[in-house]
């Protein structure tokens, strides 16, 4: 076993959060900890924020490739390398979002090491409540994921073991029959390698996934989102959303907005109006939120998954 161990010094404020509700990235101690397979091969990461300016990753695997490439997917899915000041500078003031950003500058979107898991998680959450869809994916990894028994920790199903599931099995575990033929569908396009969800252009496969039936544009937000980094894209078809923004433009806390009117809403943040979502449901989770016509307060509004500092919210009926 090669063990590798990488000091990072992020370039813009960083605190390292908690684990994640499927199980597989895991809180001990101090450390975060996950296990990963890279070609079949376990590797084994970990990582501890000992100082605000110093966060250490250590992998251990059969080979330094293998455990370098462990790093640089927790590296990912931590944003611990994402400079966040061209953000923080454009939006501090921001009316809606400003406090929240001010409040809190070292906050990241919440990312899934590989974008499969994004996706999959994506397809378990379409129409359904959060607590539903993490239940679902909880037994499929339980079921169809793999274990390393001197960690305890497991991973994820790979989209191979998926895509040869019967469909009635998946079904067993609470995917709607028409959800777990389309996560089988985009499972075997992951496994064959004609979707790339790693290649620098990302466009291909997002055209060949909205190809199957039951994926729609939310299901490619998220997957670009939390599984691919792209901080544009906007799930903005999530109920919480078009919940969200109802309330903060009527006042009416029953409120709820159609998608082009929640895309019209983040049309001013650009490029990051996908990071601005997320603070967003931050801003509304800690009460940040500005006051509304005729209220003292929106309120707090259903937090998506990948903020982990607000309650879960159901899906959007959007695929």
């Amino acid at each position: 076993m090669h063990e590798l161990r990488v000091e990072v010094t992020p370039p813009w404020p960083f605190r390292l959060r908690g684990g994640s509700a499927d199980g597989l990235l895991r809180r001990r101690g101090t450390s975060l900890q996950r296990l990963l397979h890279r070609d079949g091969k376990p590797v084994h990461v970990a990582v501890i924020q000992p100082a605000p300016d110093r966060v250490i990753f250590g992998a251990r695997a059969d080979s330094e490739p293998d455990a370098m490439w462990g790093i640089r997917r927790l590296r990912f899915a931590t944003g611990v390398d994402d400079d966040l000041r061209a953000f923080y500078d454009a939006f501090r003031d921001d009316p809606v979002i400003g406090k929240a950003v001010r409040a809190a500058p070292e906050f990241r979107v919440r990312r899934a090491p590989l974008p499969w898991e994004a996706l999959s998680s994506a397809l378990c959450e379409q129409l359904i409540e959060f607590e539903r869809a993490v239940a679902i994916q909880r037994r499929m990894i339980a079921a169809l994921g793999t274990r390393c028994g001197d960690t305890g920790l497991r991973d994820g199903p790979h989209p191979a073991t998926v895509a040869g599931t019967a469909p009635a099995r998946l079904a067993a575990m609470d995917l709607a029959p028409a959800r777990a033929l389309t996560m089988r569908s985009a499972a075997a396009e992951v496994a064959s390698r004609r979707v790339d969800l790693l290649a620098a252009d990302p466009m291909p496969g997002w055209r060949r996934l909205r190809s199957i039936p039951g994926i729609g544009p939310w299901t490619l937000e998220a997957l670009a989102l939390y599984g691919q980094g792209h901080h544009d894209r906007l799930p903005a078809g999530d109920l919480g959303y078009l919940k969200l923004v109802g309330r903060i433009m009527t006042g009416n806390p029953r409120a709820r907005l159609d998608e082009p009117a929640v895309r019209e809403f983040f049309e001013p943040y650009g490029e990051w109006r996908g990071l601005a979502g997320e603070y967003l449901r931050l801003a509304s989770a800690r009460g940040l939120l500005p006051l509304s016509p005729g209220r003292s307060s929106p309120g707090p509004a259903p937090g998506r998954r990948g903020t982990r500092s607000s309650p879960p919210a159901p899906r959007s009926a959007a695929a």
